[in-house]
């Protein structure tokens, strides 16, 4: 899709759809209103006075050759509450706007700036939503696939600005939403697809794209190391496991180091505590805190951090045979600590414990994981925030202020020291579950025994990274959860956090 800024007014846009947006509450009778409406004789006043279109967000309403518009389509579209957009509704109404043109065959579609927004920040989040609508999830059918596809997207606006002003928007917007979608690709791929070498194999292609740095340890590499906790999931599998670590060339060698580190498990049947079989198949989408990372990471080299980043992906396939792990088995993890092993399902926070040591010993200074780690977070939240806890309050303020940027909900939980005595081991160090109650908090207060003092945030994406339901904005499937909010907080400096 090819991205354009144009400035001047709507009616003289030629393309083949344009949308405009309107507000709870608006009129034909206001002065933003009363052009449109007479350059459709009247059509916008009809549809709004009559009640067959109502501005809630993402309603819509399709008038067809509207006279007076160079456009041959006229696209009301619902933006809600004037008081509540955001940049966040904003990427929302454009993946909008690109799912509705696709539907009537559009291939140009337009859309009108209305919002007093940065136009710099409005530029960037209009192209990743566009580019989030485009995405589908039907890569396996082989019939009834909706080839058509929106091949241009305009964003006007009134106001004048230089040539080529935009363009580094319009850049920084199609980074993150490439980025974004392709964490959606890796997370929608089944298990038999997406093992743990085809990740890193994945990873590297993209990588050598974009000139990031790519490091893949192996198991015996693993083994040498210590990263028994790692290994103790991958047991069961005879897919082999690997951790990806990604850095950013050209970046300072001293400073702030932030490590972002993504669950990778890419398929979790629970191993030796199976689950239950339904819906098992959606924990193909287990690895998508990888995901995000390797997104994220991608965008990053392309948009050059101010300061220094690395990711690390740890992969695995958590399943049951005869060499499984198993429940009251006691490994030593790489930072020594000894952990015993009561639920083979809780492995996520095992792989991340030797992720999050060998972060440290790279010399992250900060430490940000990301994970669909616990059932408990989706029955605490639901599918509409994700949990957020740590000991970096500077990093979890900064990421609740990014939420109306990223449109990535997060709730803070608590992390008091009362939660550990839930995970004290009577054998070992530590345990890896404690009981039914509080069991996010449980899970990331396990966490918390690995990261040494370094300032540390985890982030639970449980119910977050995938839906079943169809969103006027986007398609089923994979959401890509967590690359804008962990690129939008590697391009703030860790002063501006403070």
């Amino acid at each position: 899709m090819d991205f354009e800024f144009r400035s001047g007014n709507y009616p003289e846009v030629a393309c083949d759809l344009l949308a405009f947006p309107l507000f709870e509450g608006e009129t034909p009778r206001l002065p933003a209103l009363r052009a449109l409406n007479t350059a459709t004789r009247g059509l916008v006043a009809s549809v709004l006075d009559s009640g067959e279109f109502k501005a809630e967000l993402h309603r819509t309403c399709l008038l067809h050759r509207p006279t007076g518009l160079k456009a041959a389509r006229l696209l009301l579209i619902g933006g809600g509450p004037k008081d509540e957009f955001t940049l966040a509704t904003l990427r929302e109404i454009a993946g909008t706007v690109v799912r509705a043109a696709r539907a009537t065959g559009a291939r140009t579609a337009a859309l009108f700036r209305r919002s007093e927004l940065d136009i710099d920040g409005a530029a960037q989040v209009a192209v990743e939503g566009a580019l989030y609508g485009s995405f589908d999830s039907d890569i396996y059918k082989t019939r009834d696939r909706d080839s058509r596809s929106v091949e241009r997207f305009i964003l006007v606006a009134r106001e004048r600005l230089p040539r080529n002003a935009l363009d580094g928007a319009l850049e920084r917007g199609r980074a993150v939403g490439e980025a974004t979608n392709f964490a959606r690709t890796l997370v929608n791929e089944p298990a038999n697809v997406l093992t743990p070498a085809q990740f890193a194999e994945r990873a590297r292609d993209r990588a050598a794209d974009v000139g990031l740095e790519i490091e893949v340890l192996e198991r015996e590499r693993m083994e040498a190391l210590g990263m028994n906790a790692l290994l103790a999931v991958s047991r069961g599998s005879e897919e082999p496991p690997r951790l990806v670590i990604l850095r950013i060339p050209g970046q300072a060698s001293r400073g702030p180091l932030r490590a972002f580190v993504g669950k990778g498990v890419t398929f979790d049947s629970g191993g030796i505590s199976l689950k239950p079989p339904e819906k098992m198949e959606e924990m193909k989408a287990d690895m998508a805190g990888g995901a995000a990372v390797l997104g994220a990471m991608l965008a990053l080299a392309r948009l050059r951090p101010p300061e220094r980043v690395i990711g690390l992906i740890p992969l695995v396939e958590n399943l049951p045979s005869g060499r499984a792990t198993k429940p009251g088995d006691v490994v030593r993890s790489l930072s020594g600590k000894t952990i015993e092993i009561i639920n083979t399902d809780a492995e996520g926070r095992l792989i991340l414990a030797d992720a999050l040591a060998y972060a440290r010993s790279l010399g992250a200074t900060h430490l940000v994981d990301i994970a669909t780690l616990t059932g408990a977070c989706m029955i605490a939240l639901g599918m509409i925030n994700a949990g957020m806890m740590g000991t970096d309050e500077a990093t979890i303020e900064r990421l609740r202020a990014n939420v109306t940027t990223t449109g990535e909900k997060l709730w803070q939980l608590p992390l008091d020291d009362s939660y550990r005595k839930a995970i004290r081991s009577d054998i070992a160090d530590v345990k890896n579950v404690g009981n039914r109650w509080g069991g996010a908090i449980t899970a990331g207060k396990f966490l918390q025994e690995f990261v040494a003092g370094t300032p540390w945030v985890h982030m639970d994406i449980a119910g977050c990274d995938y839906t079943t339901d169809e969103r006027p904005f986007a398609s089923k499937g994979a959401t890509g959860f967590g690359v804008r909010t962990l690129v939008e907080l590697a391009l703030q400096k860790t002063s501006a956090r403070k």
